[in-house]
């Protein structure tokens, strides 16, 4: 990742990445060690983080990598001792599991979030920020979705991201600490886990096309998405953390490119790449899956000076690259 999002000096300052062993948290880490950060903690239970991940971490004098678990408050203190900026990425994904586990989800996503923002305020760091989803705006219909226009939740997975959101608005008013949320939209990108009953859907169909192995379309394919290269995640952790913009403190903000794709596209763009000419398996629609996405990002540019760096199509061919890499 060459790509410097921000000129401000690292040296002096001391940062910490949740859930920094896994996909979008091992690509902020790994900017913050590339561009001279004096510290940077992941802190990572293992249940979604991998080794390989760490490996590429631990090429770095400035890095520190504490085993833990945000549910345990305790924890949460230790991690942020000494700590400056904290870009807080650990959380339990996927919609169809917190279907089926909601208490687990819950206990992850808001007792352990909660258990970060009172640690950061304990310790004193300086700007907190943290991944929200777009799956907060629910059965809002609007195109593009809007930060401040906002639907039913549909799964209990949106439930704990909305309810992170709620918690950040009362810490930055009742302690004053100062909080970005970024509701991410479809991110992918190198690194990201094919393997597992909940793997997102660009790992799971490049696998299968080049494994040959059963792909599944969920309903009849042409619900979109704004998919959204790891790069653009990575750039707004960092610029969020950095601001000094007052204006952008205490907001929540699209991350995405604001395009967006149908999941049949997505198949044939990944059958192009890789010269395969396998099919797809349709089976029923998924419940409380949003069926079109795309993302407004103008609030994003405006207080933030996010630009995508990387679209949907080029970002594709850098994932698929990587994977041709890991299974050839």
């Amino acid at each position: 990742m060459s790509n410097n999002f921000d000129t401000t000096d690292l040296s002096n300052s001391n940062f910490l990445v949740t859930g920094g062993a896994g996909f979008i948290g091992s690509h902020i880490a790994g900017y913050l060690l590339k561009n001279g950060a004096q510290k940077v903690r992941v802190l990572d239970n293992m249940v979604n983080g991998f080794d390989t991940n760490l490996a590429l971490l631990r090429q770095y004098p400035a890095f520190e990598f504490v085993q833990g678990d945000i549910r345990n408050a305790d924890t949460c203190q230790q991690a942020c001792a000494g700590i400056n900026y904290v870009s807080h990425q650990a959380a339990l994904g996927s919609v169809p599991r917190s279907i089926k586990e909601p208490v687990y989800f819950n206990e992850v996503n808001v007792g352990g979030f909660v258990n970060m923002l009172k640690a950061a305020v304990d310790n004193k760091v300086a700007q907190f920020v943290y991944a929200s989803s777009s799956s907060v705006y629910g059965d809002e219909p609007t195109l593009p979705k809007v930060e401040n226009r906002v639907g039913k939740c549909l799964s209990p997975y949106a439930a704990t991201k909305k309810t992170n959101e709620l918690y950040a608005q009362i810490f930055a008013d009742v302690y004053g600490i100062k909080l970005i949320g970024f509701r991410y939209f479809n991110i992918f990108g190198q690194r990201q886990d094919p393997d597992g009953a909940y793997a997102a859907v660009i790992p799971l169909f490049v696998k299968g096309i080049m494994k040959q192995l059963p792909v599944y379309i969920n309903g009849d394919g042409e619900q979109t998405r704004d998919f959204t290269f790891v790069d653009n995640a990575v750039q707004i952790n960092i610029k969020g953390m950095l601001t000094h913009n007052a204006d952008a403190i205490n907001q929540v903000y699209n991350v995405a490119t604001g395009e967006n794709f149908s999941v049949n596209y997505l198949f044939n763009a990944c059958k192009e790449n890789l010269d395969s000419n396998f099919e797809a398996t349709y089976r029923e629609p998924r419940a409380g899956d949003i069926r079109n996405s795309l993302a407004d990002i103008s609030l994003a540019k405006k207080l933030l000076g996010y630009e995508p760096t990387k679209n949907f199509k080029d970002g594709l061919t850098e994932t698929i690259n990587f994977f041709k890499q890991l299974y050839s």
